[in-house]
């Protein structure tokens, strides 16, 4: 039996690994999990019932961002030691920095383009001994693996998912109705800096367009604005798939939830200045047809785009549809993930000599 480590920098991380998680424990090998004090994600490993450790709190500013790291690698060190670690999975850029210090090797999950997380790219990626990434993912580094997955796919795919249609009761919603998801980001991270998205005016015309055609929830991170606090969405954050798998349409700024809809068969629209820039979203706009990406300067073409969305006939079979091809070619990402660090470095090997031998895990 192996002791992993798993370190949580987002709440959408545990989604990602939480399948892993509890398939390591039931064979019986150790898993720590780890996270910084990110409230939401916090709340999601309790509901999940996945005991964690604490490594403080989480900054904004770039400069403390930087004086912090050196705390999360020392504390981060520390339990890796303690508990003897084989190998620690994540995100996060603290699991390659400890993983040359320490005896644990490290497999990062990183799903953004080079030029999109340059800090990340120059100062996590050398470090790393695997990083696993989307086959359309373009990247640099030697220890890359390709992977025939998005990161929403570990959680969202058919065979970890089934949507509860007991959500829609909770949020006062009928089986069949109408209603639509907006995603509103605080673009706090390193990758963040100068990055724009929906205006407070392009908010108000999104929603004013919507509401004769049914109910708006909104959903946002830290902060939402008093005129859209009516819309706010109130539900379980384990229960939101459900309620997102069930939505007519969705529209933000955010890249995770924009992957998660289309994963799911939701058309989905997305605006802000990652827009041409990130392969995976790409891959699903332009190979799939099931999420569109507009610029914060194209506006115009994204009323457009909702409208025609708005009026289509048999929105839900179509997209569906497409949903259908787009998981004929992908694979069970936990499934994949569980397997290749278990059997870790051989994995490693299996996969430079034979990329074909993942999709034993469709």
């Amino acid at each position: 039996m192996s002791n992993f480590l798993i370190d949580i920098a987002h709440p959408a991380h545990v989604h990602l690994l939480r399948n892993s998680y509890f398939e390591l424990t039931q064979k019986g090998h150790h898993v720590i999990v780890t996270v910084k004090n990110i409230p939401s994600a916090m709340q999601l490993l309790d509901n999940y019932g996945i005991p964690y450790i604490y490594l403080g709190d989480k900054k904004d500013s770039l400069i403390y961002k930087a004086v912090g790291q050196l705390v999360y690698n020392w504390r981060l060190f520390s339990i890796v030691q303690k508990y003897k670690i084989d190998i620690g999975m994540g995100t996060s850029i603290t699991i390659p920095h400890v993983s040359k210090l320490s005896r644990m090797k490290s497999v990062v999950l990183d799903d953004d383009d080079d030029e999109v997380e340059p800090l990340f790219a120059k100062y996590a990626h050398p470090f790393c001994d695997t990083i696993l990434s989307p086959i359309c993912t373009p990247r640099k580094a030697n220890q890359t693996i390709k992977v025939a997955a998005y990161h929403e796919l570990a959680y969202l795919h058919p065979k970890r998912f089934t949507p509860d249609l007991t959500v829609l009761e909770a949020c006062g919603l009928k089986a069949g109705e109408t209603y639509f998801i907006l995603r509103f980001n605080a673009f706090k991270a390193h990758h963040d800096v100068g990055v724009q998205g929906l205006s407070i005016e392009d908010k108000r015309e999104i929603i004013k367009r919507l509401e004769p055609y049914g109910k708006v929830f909104i959903t946002t991170e830290r902060h939402i604005d008093d005129e859209f606090k009516k819309y706010q969405l109130k539900v379980a954050p384990e229960k939101a798939h459900s309620l997102m798998a069930f939505a007519s349409i969705f529209i933000g700024d955010s890249q995770t939830m924009t992957s998660e809809a289309a994963v799911l068969g939701v058309p989905s629209i997305r605006c802000n200045s990652f827009v041409d820039r990130i392969a995976y979203l790409e891959e699903e706009e332009h190979t799939y047809g099931l999420t569109f990406g507009f610029r914060p300067d194209e506006r115009e073409a994204m009323f457009e785009k909702l409208d025609v969305l708005l009026q289509m006939e048999n929105r839900r079979e179509y997209f569906q549809a497409k949903r259908k091809l787009l998981l004929a070619d992908k694979i069970d990402y936990t499934a994949f993930l569980t397997w290749f660090v278990e059997n870790y470095p051989e994995s490693r090997k299996i996969m430079r000599d034979d990329p074909d031998y993942q999709y034993r895990f469709k």
